[in-house]
């Protein structure tokens, strides 16, 4: 017997009426990935929408000679369905940062049952509406100087994922240097150094499971500039 689909773990789908889930249920998938595992590549045709169930997943964009993440997605989130949903290829390769579970929909099956269900086509049309909002403010951070899309970063982090302390907000996220270089769009030598000013600086502090904001606000004011 299957295990049942965990639609309480991701908010796009746990809101639907019972029978919606009811009908969702035969569609799905569950697959388990390990850390570096590609779950679809970048040019490849959207045949499925993908939801995370646990871990993380990155979506990195052949950029030349450098691959740039475009972001960082974690549990509950959907990733690829913009271009399900548009019916086009990937823009962008997902790999898994650690070991991840997720949940799959076949595109065409998916499509059709939306053709009978139309609250249901409104309802996850607004979640995608705001999940394409976020991909443009990730794009607009992505604009000007290193440190200033560092300091986007870093805000928009522990805006989606950190945690207050009293001295603190702690982003749970273990992010190498190179990974760093690559959510910025810039060189590992230029991370390291401004990571490094940082820590002196008392901006952020490394730790091994993720980083410490002791001033947000200041990060904030670095963004904005």
């Amino acid at each position: 017997m299957s295990p049942p689909i965990p639609f309480h773990a991701v908010p796009l789908l746990a809101s639907l009426r019972q029978s919606d889930l009811a009908a969702v249920e035969p569609l799905c998938r569950l697959r388990a990935y390990e850390k570096g595992d590609t779950i679809f590549d970048e040019g490849a045709p959207a045949e499925r929408i993908y939801f995370v169930i646990e871990g993380r997943v990155k979506i990195v964009k052949a950029a030349g000679a450098r691959d740039i993440i475009i972001e960082i997605l974690g549990a509950g989130e959907p990733v690829g369905a913009v271009a399900a949903f548009e019916q086009r290829a990937f823009p962008a390769t997902a790999i898994a940062m650690e070991h991840s579970t997720l949940l799959s929909i076949p595109e065409r099956e998916f499509f059709q049952l939306l053709e009978t269900r139309p609250d249901m086509t409104r309802h996850l049309l607004g979640g995608l509406t705001m999940r394409l909002m976020m991909l443009n403010k990730r794009m607009a951070d992505m604009t000007g100087a290193v440190e200033t899309r560092a300091a986007r970063l870093f805000v928009t982090l522990a805006d989606r994922m950190g945690t207050k302390t009293e001295t603190a907000t702690v982003i749970p996220l273990p992010l190498s240097r190179q990974e760093l270089a690559d959510l910025l769009g810039t060189t590992l030598e230029t991370t390291i150094r401004l990571m490094s000013r940082w820590q002196k600086e008392g901006l952020i502090v490394t730790e091994r499971e993720g980083f410490a904001v002791p001033d947000l606000t200041a990060l904030r004011r670095i963004g904005e500039e």
